[in-house]
């Protein structure tokens, strides 16, 4: 794109976030998958504190719940690293413009999402599947991932994996933020102090 030239590179959240105060970049491409402050939360911060900043997420992750988390923490786009440079100079002009943009294979999957009805958008956190609201509700309620595994009949690791990806999707720094997001939000409720 001859009217941009990019102004830093981060390897993390943190280090995005602190780049964003010093430099001010009109557009900033974000990964999900980063250590520390995970790219939801980093997405978030930058909307709140940078509203002139535009976030276009730019990831592996492929899951509806990841995208509608992104979404939801103020993302203006969604992009697979597959995309090639065409497609992220075009996804770059549209949000420049103030439009919003999905790679197609994203488009493609948001819209079957919609049109199967797969989003139930009256439970707390859509964007979790089943398992992962199922396991949400056993940690705000308190519960060890041992716990949960056990109640659950789940393996340990599996555990920690969901406990993981629900981090992600809800851009939870800690267990203690997630839990306290689910128990504002009605979950945890259900389970023995």
């Amino acid at each position: 794109m001859p009217d941009a030239c990019p102004v830093g590179e981060a390897a993390d959240g943190e280090a995005a976030l602190r780049l964003v105060a010093e430099l001010a970049p009109d557009i900033v491409l974000m990964d999900l998958h980063m250590p520390g402050v995970g790219g939801v939360e980093a997405t978030r911060t930058i909307t709140h504190r940078h509203p002139d900043t535009v976030v276009v997420v730019l990831t592996m992750l492929q899951d509806d719940g990841s995208m509608l988390a992104a979404m939801r923490a103020g993302a203006r786009g969604y992009l697979l690293k597959g995309a090639d440079e065409s497609e992220i100079t075009a996804a770059l002009r549209v949000v420049a413009a103030g439009g919003a943009v999905f790679g197609p294979d994203v488009a493609a999957r948001a819209l079957a999402s919609v049109r199967a009805g797969r989003q139930d958008i009256s439970r707390p956190f859509p964007e979790l599947s089943d398992r992962e609201a199922d396991v949400l509700d056993l940690l705000a309620g308190g519960l060890s991932n041992v716990a949960i595994a056990a109640q659950l009949h789940l393996g340990h690791q599996t555990v920690r994996n969901y406990v993981s990806s629900i981090f992600t999707k809800l851009g939870a720094s800690d267990r203690a933020d997630a839990m306290i997001r689910a128990r504002e939000a009605g979950l945890g409720r259900d389970q023995p102090p």
